[in-house]
C-alpha cells in the first residue's frame, strides 16, 4: 500500500522560488540519497518534448539523477516493474545513451556519438508529487525531477548503426497498451534528436557550479518521445520502433 500523498507545490507557498533554489533543493535531496546508500548512475532529462510543453506549462528542459536503486535493466525485451510506491505514475518511452568517455560540450553531435558506446530505448516511469500533475517547473526541478524509475531495454552499439545521428532524428514510435490505446512520436520530438537533448543538458551543467559534468559510465535518458500516459498496476504496455536498429520494448506493471 502507497503510504505517500501529494503535497501542493512549493511555488504556491513560495512564489519567490527560482531555478537556482529549486536546484538547491534537488542537491540537497541527492546529497541524502547518496547518504543512505544510493549510488548516482546517471540524468534523466525532462521536458525536451516541445509538444507537451503546454500540457504541462513547463517550456524548457530539466533534469534531475538517476540511481542504482531506480534504473532496471532489460536486455531481454519483456520489463516488469512494481509501481504501488509511485504517486501518479506515468509512462514515457526514450532513448538512453551511455558513454564510453566524458563527452564534449558541443552541439554537433558526431562529436556526441564519439563519446558514446551504446543506445539503447527504454522507459522512464515518472510521477508526480504534487496532485493532478498541476505544478511550475521550478516545483518538477525540487521534486527530483520527477523521476520514479528507468527501465533500460536492450543495449546496441553505436557502430552497428549506420547513419545513427539520422536515425536518430528521424525515426518513429509507437507506444501502445494491451487495450489497443496508442500515442505515436519519435526522434525529432526531443529537441530534434536525442543527441540535441543530451547537448541541452551539457550546457545546462556547465552553468551550475553544484553539479559536475556528464562522466564516462553515465546512462543519460534523454526525454519522452511520445505524449506520457498514465499506468496502473496490471496493465502491459509496448512500443514498435521504426528507422532505427533499437528493438521494442513491452513492460507489465505489478
Amino acid at each position: 500500500m502507497n503510504r505517500q500523498r501529494p503535497v501542493e507545490p512549493l511555488s504556491d507557498r513560495d512564489p519567490s522560488l527560482d531555478e537556482d533554489s529549486a536546484y538547491a533543493i534537488a542537491w540537497e535531496i541527492h546529497a541524502r540519497r547518496r547518504e543512505r546508500g544510493e549510488s548516482p548512475v546517471g540524468r534523466k532529462i525532462g521536458f525536451t518534448n516541445r509538444r507537451i510543453w503546454a500540457e504541462y506549462g513547463v517550456w524548457a528542459p530539466i533534469w534531475s539523477h538517476v540511481y542504482d536503486s531506480t534504473v532496471h535493466h532489460t536486455p531481454g525485451g519483456n520489463a516488469r516493474l512494481a509501481i504501488g510506491h509511485l504517486l501518479q505514475p506515468r509512462i514515457e518511452p526514450e532513448i538512453q545513451l551511455h558513454f564510453a568517455r566524458t563527452p564534449p560540450v558541443t552541439r554537433d553531435e558526431t562529436a556526441i556519438l564519439e563519446s558514446i558506446d551504446w543506445i539503447a530505448h527504454g522507459f522512464e516511469i515518472v510521477q508526480s508529487l504534487y496532485p493532478g500533475w498541476r505544478f511550475r517547473k521550478v516545483d518538477a526541478i525540487a521534486a527530483f525531477g520527477l523521476h520514479g524509475a528507468l527501465v533500460v531495454g536492450r543495449p546496441v552499439a553505436v557502430r552497428d548503426i549506420d547513419d545513427c545521428a539520422a536515425k536518430l532524428r528521424n525515426f518513429t514510435i509507437a507506444l501502445s497498451r494491451a487495450d489497443g490505446e496508442t500515442v505515436r512520436g519519435g526522434g525529432a520530438n526531443v529537441l530534434d534528436s536525442p543527441l540535441l537533448a543530451f547537448a541541452d543538458l551539457a550546457e545546462t551543467l556547465g552553468r551550475q557550479a553544484r553539479f559536475a559534468p556528464v562522466q564516462a559510465g553515465e546512462i543519460v535518458t534523454t526525454g519522452t518521445l511520445t505524449r506520457a500516459r498514465p499506468v496502473a498496476p496490471g496493465e502491459t504496455w509496448a512500443t514498435v520502433l521504426d528507422g532505427i536498429d533499437l528493438p521494442g520494448l513491452s513492460i507489465t506493471f505489478a
